[in-house]
């Protein structure tokens, strides 16, 4: 792009033709390549020696306005609330041998439970300071303080640094090869709820807490081969190197980056690192968590090997082993081969952990390179998958969003549930403005169009975000500045934006940029600058990659489902693995064009409604995220009317 003056741009891009070129007076368009490129390892501040090309900016400075998203975020506070402390607390204090009177909590938090604590130690802890950093809540911080204050006493009762709500004694069977469930992955929740009440609420006995966790961690595998530690790592032992990690980045003390290290299973990381999908049969959330240690290491260390693992496996789940949702995993596995995909389709598709974990992972890729289609993910399982997964009544969320025929959503128990996807359900819904806005040196990349506002302060500006989107077709930026600011937009153009538009201050700008792209705006901003984008939304199919007749219909970055029979209340909130299994439905049928859900989908006259067009069955079709309790379907097979 050539600069013809400081007020005067010259902006090309390929939707007003190859090689044209148009005089956009104050403002600079730049269609900004999707294309590859790994970050470069230098040396930065602090520990990192990996220098991110964007950042996102600090919770604090960042806020929901109201809107879907402020709605789920308020219901999950809600839910949090109702938590009493004594309840959280009651099996860290008997394994402590502390006393309790508190009435246990269910389920996963059974004190017979071999998970026991990973909620109500871990997630419970996160999701107070994330609620705190992303809203400012002093009710769920005051909470998390007590808790960790609660937890510290507990630790100290055991005298070496362990601190669990089951006894060591689970380790001793981890160590000896005898059948456990997870001791390290709840051991990991613990320390990275604590950390998280370091790093966001300012806690800084949390700080001490986990220091000494760790060096128990490290006295428990020390003595242990590289074998022995191999032949550990069999079993699922969540995020234990990113958290590590992550101590060794905010404190500079070695120890714990080598104490991370111990945690790379090299079975599965190095089919990774050469590049060959071993993937099949493997616990999905078990190995997500272990990809994100590899990303946060490749930072610390900046070795490309890192680089290579992390990068290679986002490409090839989500080009290979995701659903149109951005879902991955059937029954927690990845079951079949790459790209087969319609044979998993069941009540069991897909599970939230795995979801919420690719999406950390993808922030990873995205601070690195900060590309479009990273965001384009995003967008897709945050709007259908994760949205879709949170009971607006009781605040509490499903294990799996069911993508098979006829299925309807199971939401927890609100103390009688706490499975690994309501505590990183409880995380993500109290962390929904972590990636709405990222940031370089010059530059606000407006990645999710979500109603909300963000706050650059060394820069003096403020931008309002104002949409209802996906009901409204593209949002609004408004820009408070006390003075002149020279910064770019980058505003993101969706995957599936055929066509769209800006205006600023009421004037068309008459250039775009290409779908899976960012269009730069470059200022000078001032006070009450108004940028509005317009992104049409289309129907357009998902296929499943090995049927191409078996399909979901989208609208925008929205998935479809065919909405069915609402579920009697009873059904609403029991356990996943019931007993009284739901009964799937026959694939719905459908005459059409297989590129076209045109050719047997139309608007039904309301706001995101459409129905089956000039079909023998008479189907409503709404977005996925908006069936709370209704059975439904998503995929469905189109006979091409051509053939």
């Amino acid at each position: 792009m050539k600069t013809v003056s400081r007020r005067e741009f010259v902006a090309t891009t390929a939707a007003v033709g190859a090689g044209a070129m148009l005089r956009v007076p104050a403002f600079a368009l730049r269609n900004q390549s999707t294309g590859a490129g790994s970050p470069a390892a230098s040396k930065a501040a602090g520990h990192e020696v990996v220098v991110p090309q964007a950042s996102p900016f600090p919770m604090k400075n960042v806020r929901l306005r109201p809107g879907a998203f402020s709605a789920a975020a308020e219901a999950n506070r809600k839910y949090l609330k109702t938590l009493p402390p004594d309840r959280l607390l009651h099996t860290f204090r008997l394994t402590a041998n502390l006393p309790s009177s508190a009435e246990p909590l269910g389920d996963w938090e059974k004190p017979d439970c071999e998970l026991r604590g990973h909620f109500a130690g871990g997630h419970y802890l996160s999701a107070c300071a994330l609620a705190f950093a992303s809203s400012g809540d002093e009710e769920l911080k005051r909470n998390g303080d007590l808790m960790v204050a609660e937890l510290a006493k507990c630790q100290a009762q055991h005298k070496n640094g362990y601190l669990s709500a089951f006894p060591q004694e689970l380790f001793d069977r981890l160590r000896d090869g005898v059948n456990v469930w997870a001791p390290y992955y709840t051991i990991h929740k613990v320390m990275a709820g604590h950390l998280d009440m370091y790093t966001l609420a300012g806690n800084e006995q949390a700080l001490d807490t986990v220091e000494k966790m760790a060096r128990w961690v490290r006295s428990w595998s020390d003595p242990l081969s590289e074998q022995q530690m191999q032949r550990v790592l069999l079993v699922e032992y969540g995020g234990m190197g990113e958290v590590l990690a992550n101590l060794y980045g905010l404190t500079g003390k070695r120890e714990y980056l080598d104490l991370a290290q111990r945690f790379d299973k090299k079975g599965f990381f190095d089919p990774l690192a050469a590049h060959r999908d071993e993937l099949k049969g493997l616990h999905v959330n078990t190995h997500v968590p272990q990809v994100i240690a590899a990303a946060r290491l490749y930072e610390l260390t900046g070795n490309k090997r890192y680089w290579n693992i992390a990068n290679y496996f986002w490409n090839e789940v989500t080009s290979e082993r995701s659903f149109c949702t951005g879902g991955t995993s059937s029954f927690e596995l990845w079951r079949s081969d790459p790209g087969v995909l319609s044979t998993q389709l069941s009540s069991e598709t897909a599970e939230d952990c795995c979801v919420y974990n690719m999406m950390k992972l993808t922030r990873h890729l995205f601070a690195w390179s900060p590309q479009a289609q990273y965001m384009d993910y995003y967008e897709r399982v945050l709007f259908n998958h994760r949205m879709g997964t949170i009971d607006p009544e009781s605040g509490t969320t499903v294990y799996y969003l069911p993508l098979g025929n006829g299925y309807s959503k199971i939401y927890a128990k609100p103390f009688d549930s706490f499975w690994c996807c309501n505590g990183t359900g409880a995380e993500e819904f109290v962390k929904l403005t972590d990636t709405i806005y990222f940031h370089d040196d010059s530059s606000i990349f407006v990645n999710l169009y979500i109603a909300s506002e963000v706050k650059w302060t060394e820069k003096g500006i403020r931008v309002l975000q104002q949409t209802s989107f996906p009901e409204e077709q593209g949002t609004t930026l408004l820009v408070s500045a006390e003075k002149s600011v020279e910064i770019d937009l980058k505003l993101r153009v969706p995957y599936w934006a055929k066509s769209g538009s800006v205006r600023v201050n009421g004037r068309p700008i008459p250039a775009f940029a290409n779908p899976g792209s960012y269009l730069v705006l470059r200022g000078p901003w001032k006070d009450g600058d108004r940028i509005e984008l317009s992104l049409p939304m289309h129907l357009h199919a998902a296929t499943i990659p090995d049927k191409e007749s078996l399909q979901a219909a989208m609208y925008g970055p929205l998935v479809l489902a065919a909405r069915f029979e609402e579920e009697p209340r009873e059904k609403w909130y029991r356990h996943f693995a019931s007993e009284e299994k739901q009964e799937p439905s026959p694939t719905l049928q459908f005459k059409g064009k297989h590129d076209n859900p045109t050719s047997w989908l139309e608007p039904a006259g309301g706001e995101l409604t459409f129905r089956a067009a000039s079909q023998n069955q008479a189907v409503a079709f709404v977005p996925l995220s908006s069936i709370v309790h209704e059975r439904y379907s998503v995929y469905h097979e189109i006979h091409d009317s051509n053939s």
